[in-house]
This record gives structure tokens, sequence and C-alpha cells, in this order.
């Protein structure tokens, strides 16, 4: 069996505010709020464990009574936790503004504390990352851990994964040497965040990637759907009509299904068919992870979606 995917970055509690009605300006808006388990490796770590992949989480947790019930739900859900930090302080919030018609208007993150891993944190637990199948980290962590972790992967070989999260933290990765890396996952508005500028003037932003030396640059569109770009070919798959009810956590079950896609051996068109499938569920239930679904739930979904 293959070993852990290894999932480094922020655990967080979710605090949702779903709007009852238009939102106004300076005005104020009836809403109801809900709060659940969040954060973007964590989410992935989440998915990922419910579908059957073995996982390990290397995160943050305050010594609060968040972060108590954050660690119990994790370890409920069969994340492994081995490599977690528990620090002094409260636990981090994922606070979102949500639309009537389930997209995000706004989303604000705070007390993280994620700077705590650190190179020389990742450095301690190196026998724990070479036990993995895939290392994935979220943009939440720091420049010089991301650095380290693409280190490790090229000495290593085993495959690593950037998810960008969002603009602010994506911005780092315009200024680090990205060759060698398996796959990074921008949107539309994160992808010029990526890319540095003086190549940006003559090449697009993919192509100025792929010249780095990233392996493969998976590119989210929204409605429109997402393609797969690597130097020899492109892997392009729409997204099927999906009544939203709430966008949160979209970009994480897809990524979640693209790597349970590679880790049963599947080719990228086929992991593309996956990763689509689970996103669209997910759109349609309120949270960032849909806790009724199992692997083989989601696999017989596929053909329905994509016949």
């Amino acid at each position: 069996m293959p070993g852990p995917v290894i999932c480094i970055g922020a655990a967080l509690i979710d605090e949702l505010l779903l709007a009852n009605e238009d939102i106004v300006l300076s005005s104020t808006t009836p809403a109801t709020v809900t709060r659940s388990a969040g954060g973007v490796a964590r989410n992935i770590a989440h998915q990922l464990a419910l579908l059957g992949v073995p996982v390990q989480l290397v995160s943050v947790f305050g010594d609060d009574e968040t972060g108590d019930w954050l660690k119990k739900f994790c370890l409920s859900a069969d994340i492994s936790l081995d490599a977690a930090l528990t620090i002094k302080g409260p636990t981090g919030k994922y606070t979102g503004i949500i639309k009537q018609d389930g997209s995000l208007f706004a989303a604000f993150l705070s007390n993280t504390a994620i700077h705590h891993i650190t190179p020389e944190y990742l450095e301690s637990k190196r026998v724990l990352l070479s036990t993995g199948s895939f290392l994935l980290a979220d943009a939440n962590i720091s420049k010089d851990s991301i650095e380290w972790l693409l280190t490790y992967s090229r000495e290593s070989g085993i495959p690593f994964i950037i998810e960008p999260v969002s603009v602010a933290p994506a911005r780092k990765l315009a200024s680090i040497d990205l060759n060698g890396l398996y796959l990074i996952t921008p949107n539309e508005d994160e992808l010029p965040a990526i890319s540095m500028e003086h190549e940006t003037q003559s090449h697009h932003p993919v192509d100025s990637l792929l010249r780095r030396g990233v392996s493969q640059v998976w590119v989210h569109n929204g409605a429109k759907g997402s393609t797969i770009f690597s130097n020899d070919r492109s892997i392009s798959l729409h997204a099927r009509p999906t009544k939203v009810v709430d966008c949160t956590g979209a970009g994480d079950s897809s990524l979640s299904g693209f790597i349970l896609g590679k880790y049963l051996g599947k080719r990228n068109d086929e992991c593309l068919k996956i990763a689509h499938t689970l996103a669209s569920e997910i759109l349609q239930v309120h949270g960032a992870i849909d806790l009724q679904m199992s692997r083989n739930r989601l696999l017989t979904l596929v053909p329905k979606y994509f016949p």
C-alpha cells in the first residue's frame, strides 16, 4: 500500500456567515452563522481520510478548548497527528461571509500560528516525511518552509504539491525556485500573483511557471472548469452545472479528488473527472467537507457527472 499523503498547513475553525438576503455595504444584513472544522491542509486531509487514503497532518493547534475539540475531531476522522504542534494561545479561525448565491463575499484569517512550522521543525520530522506518497502544503506556511519542502522533494523524489490558497499567500511563491515542483493549483486570480513580473512581460503566466521547472500547473476557472498544463500537453474539463449552496472548500475537495485518483494510479484525465465530481458535490452542501462521502460513492458518481 502506498504511504500516507502528508498535508502541511492550516487547521482552523471555520465560522461562516450565510447572508439571508442581498448584502448592502455599510449596513446590517441578517445572516445564519455556522461553525465547523476547517483550514486548507486540514480540509484536504479530512476529505482524503473519508476517501480511504491514509493521511498525516502537520499543523498547529492552540491549547484552548477549541483546539482540543479540533484535534479530537481530526483523530475521529482517522487523520494522524504525529507531527502536529500544540502551542499556547488561541486556535486559528477562518471567517467567511457567504452571499445568498453561495459565493464568497469576503473572508478573514486570524491566529493561525502557522509560523511555528519552520524549516527546523520540518527537518526534525524528516523520518515521518520520508514515509509519504505525496507531500502537500498550503501557501499559508512560510516561504522558508516551502523552500525547505521543495529541496526535500527534489532530494527524496516524493512528489510535492502546493495549493496557493488565495492571492495574498500566493505572492510569496513568485520569488521561490519552483524547479521540480510536481503540481501547483492556482485559480485565475492567484495565477498572476505566483508568476515573476519580468517573466510575464514576455510569457503567459502558465508558460512562465513551466519555464521555472514546475511539472504541472492546474488552473481552476470556477464554473468554466479547469485545465492541467504541462510542457508537452494540456488537458481541460468543463464543470457540470451545479446549484451552489456554499462555495467553501470546493477547491480543497477538488484537489482531494485529484490526489485520490493519483493514489489509485489513474491518468490525469480520469483524475480531473474525480476532482470535478467531488467539487460539485461539495458545492451542494454547507461547509468544506462532505462527511457522507466515501471512495465507493464518489467513484460511482463520476460516470453520472461525466458519462
